[in-house]
């Protein structure tokens, strides 16, 4: 197993934009540092509940991906749409509080990002199962995975953090585009592109 690698893909996907990390820096944004932490230990349990269904089931997945790659992107662009509309109105809207920045939809988001859920479903079975099937080790690999998207997400609350004051100064203007950033993810995400493409 090349470490280098595998390690160099989590650290890119995880901590690259997308639509958990967006909404989690305009959280701390709108709501402070606790509440982005709430968003991101509910993004945390989902990410590693999504890898270790995708060690349990590697085999029963990949003979059904597209179904499900085809369910999770129609669900998860409506829900990033949904979360994008609620940054864009996180000035004005004051239940976005309780929509947007808990730690259920911190969890709920994971299963709907079409970026976590390919990300999960293909890196135990692309780096860590050709080389380690006992299930200690795949639990290892889980873990490990795990912390590095935890630690993804601290580096978006801290980011976050450092930088309030400027957002505050600017938030219609950070929420706007928090928004656009959103809706391009979902785009992405959505299969789109790929359609049109075509």
């Amino acid at each position: 197993m090349n470490i280098t690698s595998f390690l160099i893909y989590c650290v890119i996907v995880t901590f690259t934009p997308g639509p958990t990390n967006i909404v989690i820096l305009s959280t701390v944004q709108g709501f402070g540092i606790k509440r982005a932490m709430e968003y991101s230990y509910g993004a945390t349990i989902a990410f590693g509940a999504l890898l270790a269904i995708s060690a349990i089931l590697n085999t029963v997945l990949v003979s059904i991906i597209p179904k499900i790659l085809i369910v999770m992107q129609i669900i998860g662009t409506l829900y990033i749409l949904y979360l994008a509309y609620q940054i864009y109105k996180m000035d004005t809207s004051g239940s976005t509080e309780k929509q947007v920045a808990t730690l259920r939809s911190g969890f709920i988001m994971q299963f709907v990002n079409p970026k976590v859920v390919l990300f999960t479903m293909t890196v135990i079975p692309s780096f860590v199962m050709p080389y380690y099937t006992d299930p200690h080790l795949l639990a290892i690999f889980v873990a490990i995975i795990t912390a590095i998207g935890f630690l993804a997400f601290v580096t978006w609350v801290i980011f976050g953090a450092i930088f309030k004051e400027i957002l505050l100064k600017y938030q219609k203007l950070v929420n706007v585009s928090m928004s656009l950033f959103l809706i391009y993810s979902a785009i992405m995400g959505s299969g789109l592109v790929e359609l049109i493409g075509r």
